[in-house]
């Protein structure tokens, strides 16, 4: 029931007129009803004698009032009459009926409060004026819940988990639906008091406003044609949408981010203990080994306290050597790369100077290498190509796209950014398409691989949650919310918005997320898979490279201990010649394999101590430096004649 009234009783101007009212005695009229409420005539009458007393006034104070006889025969006009009128006419101020004010005679500004009848008493629920019209203050007041029974027209879209729908064909009306806001509708029409059905749009988008025409699509254009209540679903709280429609408070927050399919491992090499250094520090210690090698050899050279009598004993010695020669250099450099020393000590101050840095830098270098190779053969690897928005917006191999027509591609359109602005120019000329028409199909087109797709947050996670294939990268882009959208004025959206409140308070909200993206049952287990890329147990893949780089190394060693063997056995066997020749022997006929054999029965005598006879060579002072004769050994002669081999 809708009622208008002149005279709001409960304003102090009123209420102090009634209290001087209430001394008067009633003469044949009331003037209060049995509400205690004043009558309209009783108000009207106040300000009417009001205002002809203000007017009065007004006129006394401009001139001398002059009080002539009146005869009831002749009908002559007041001499004041017509000034009296004009001052009349020129009042203005606040009466029991409003704010008066007259223009020819008329009073033209007044209101009338808009009043609905409640359960218990009359509420003012607006206004209405002579100019101004009907001004609705409390739009929700004309659906009282507890009165009428109303059924709302919902339209949505299907988006899991939000709004999905169920196979088969033996449901009908609302039972047809279910998911996250279907819950969250019920427990809002409990407190809200309304019914509802359940409707899919036709045209199966939310809504996005054509740039040339203005016009809308989607459900925005039910809303505004006034085909639908409401419209609940992953529906973006955006400036464009809400200068056409309402919207309620949020009740969900969430933002851009982007899909991807996850990175494979990278695979497990050989040689993968070479992995904590790039492969260009591997070449400058490579150089810097051959670098110090050579200064130290160069400067041992120069250093006059490198050089030493070899034999102490002899004080007036002409010889003296130095202990770092080339070789000895490099094989002192690998020994403290290694950890290992070696029994070369500098002397010189400037040899030991290039020892300390050398020592310095492996130390540094031996550190990070151990710090690091525990992580990079234990923990999984991921090859990731893309690691936030910057990098995908800045390659051109990776397409990425977004669903058409949504907050989304609005985003993307209408953002003053320039790295969004490249993104939006780079999606929009793209061949083929990169923008999908639903969820579904570009999750689908993620797995396939090769493809970024960009989505809002909430329903990211719930794909993620599924499918241990897909992954977030990055962060949020945007921040922005979901509510349930309504047509523009609608009496619902302030209820609706309390209902929503008190169910974020109360945790409802969250029960139901937890319900239908955590608690679903069908969701990928990402904690065993990630305690296995952490704890990885070390196998062949990982550090058979070392037992590679061992077996080649033993290898080399055995390669040029055969090569030295056969370069001092044919040594050996020239030295023979010579000193047969030396004797006037003639030619000495042992050939080179004989020689071979002889010298590798003598490396492979085995039995004894560590010690063993020398294997001593005829005329071996006539060949300088023969392996097995020591450098003094002074060989005596018997009768003229060499002593014969000992075998």
């Amino acid at each position: 029931m809708t009622a208008f009234r002149l005279v709001d009783s409960d304003h102090y101007r009123v209420r102090r007129v009634l209290k001087d009212m209430e001394k008067f005695q009633p003469i044949g009229h009331n003037i209060l009803n049995q509400s205690r409420v004043i009558q309209i005539e009783p108000a009207l009458i106040y300000d009417s004698v009001h205002v002809f007393a203000l007017g009065l006034q007004a006129l006394e104070r401009s001139t001398t009032l002059k009080v002539a006889n009146l005869s009831c025969d002749h009908e002559l006009p007041w001499g004041d009459g017509s000034s009296l009128f004009n001052y009349i006419n020129s009042v203005e101020f606040r009466g029991i009926t409003g704010p008066i004010q007259f223009k020819e005679g008329r009073r033209t500004n007044f209101k009338l409060d808009i009043l609905k009848l409640k359960q218990h008493s009359l509420v003012k629920v607006g206004e209405w004026g002579p100019g101004s019209g009907v001004n609705i203050t409390d739009r929700a007041a004309f659906y009282d819940p507890g009165t009428m029974n109303v059924t709302l027209l919902v339209t949505t879209n299907l988006d899991n988990p939000f709004m999905m729908m169920r196979p088969g064909k033996n449901f009908t009306g609302n039972d047809r639906f279910y998911g996250f806001c279907v819950d969250l509708l019920h427990e809002i029409s409990l407190l809200s008091g309304f019914d509802y059905i359940i409707e899919m749009s036709p045209e199966g988008v939310y809504g996005v406003q054509n740039p040339i025409t203005g016009e809308w699509n989607g459900i925005v254009k039910q809303l505004m044609s006034g085909k639908a209540d409401l419209a609940i679903g992953s529906m973006t709280i955006n400036y464009a949408r809400e200068n056409v429609i309402d919207f309620t408070k949020p009740f969900m927050n969430v933002g851009i981010s982007i899909l991807f399919k996850v990175p494979t491992s990278q695979q497990t090499r050989l040689f993968s203990f070479m992995n904590p250094l790039a492969i260009e520090i591997w070449l400058y210690v490579l150089a810097a080994y051959v670098l110090v090698s050579i200064t130290m050899f160069i400067v041992a050279r120069f250093s006059p306290y490198e050089w030493h009598n070899p034999h102490p004993c002899a004080q007036e010695s002409d010889v003296v050597e130095n202990q770092f020669s080339l070789s000895n250099s490099f094989w002192f450099t690998i020994g403290t790369l290694m950890q290992q020393g070696s029994d070369l000590n500098p002397k010189a101050c400037s040899t030991r100077i290039v020892g300390g840095i050398w020592w310095f830098f492996t130390l540094i270098i031996i550190s990070s290498y151990t710090a690091n190779l525990a992580a990079f053969l234990t923990v999984e690897r991921m090859i990731t190509p893309i690691d936030d928005v910057e990098d995908l917006a800045t390659q051109t191999e990776i397409p990425y796209g977004i669903q058409a027509s949504g907050s989304t591609m609005t985003f993307f359109r209408d953002s003053k950014i320039e790295t969004y602005q490249k993104m939006w120019r780079f999606m929009e000329n793209k061949k083929p398409s990169v923008f999908v028409h639903t969820y579904d199909e570009g999750v689908r087109r993620v797995l396939e691989g090769n493809y970024a797709f960009l989505m809002e947050s909430s329903m990211l996670d719930y794909y993620v949650q599924r499918n241990c294939n897909l992954t977030q990268i990055g962060g949020l882009l945007d921040s922005k919310s979901y509510g349930i959208a309504t047509p523009m004025g609608s009496p619902w959206r302030d209820k609706i918005s309390l209902a929503i409140l008190e169910l974020q308070e109360k945790g409802v909200i969250q029960v139901l997320y937890n319900r239908w993206w955590k608690n679903t049952g069908n969701t990928c287990n990402r904690e065993d898979n990630n305690k296995e890329s952490k704890a990885s147990a070390l196998g062949v893949d990982n550090i058979g490279g070392v037992f590679v780089v061992l077996l080649c190394g033993l290898a080399f060693a055995v390669l040029i201990a055969i090569l030295e063997f056969c370069w001092n056995a044919k040594r050996n066997a020239q030295m023979d010649r010579a000193c047969s020749m030396h004797l006037g022997e003639g030619p000495f006929k042992q050939s080179l394999c004989a020689e071979m054999a002889e010298e590798l029965c003598f490396a492979m005598r085995c039995r004894g101590s560590r010690q063993r006879p020398a294997l001593k060579r005829q005329c071996s002072r006539c060949v300088p430096g023969a392996t097995y004769v020591p450098a003094g050994l002074e060989v005596p002669h018997i009768n003229g004649e060499w002593p014969e081999r000992d075998e």
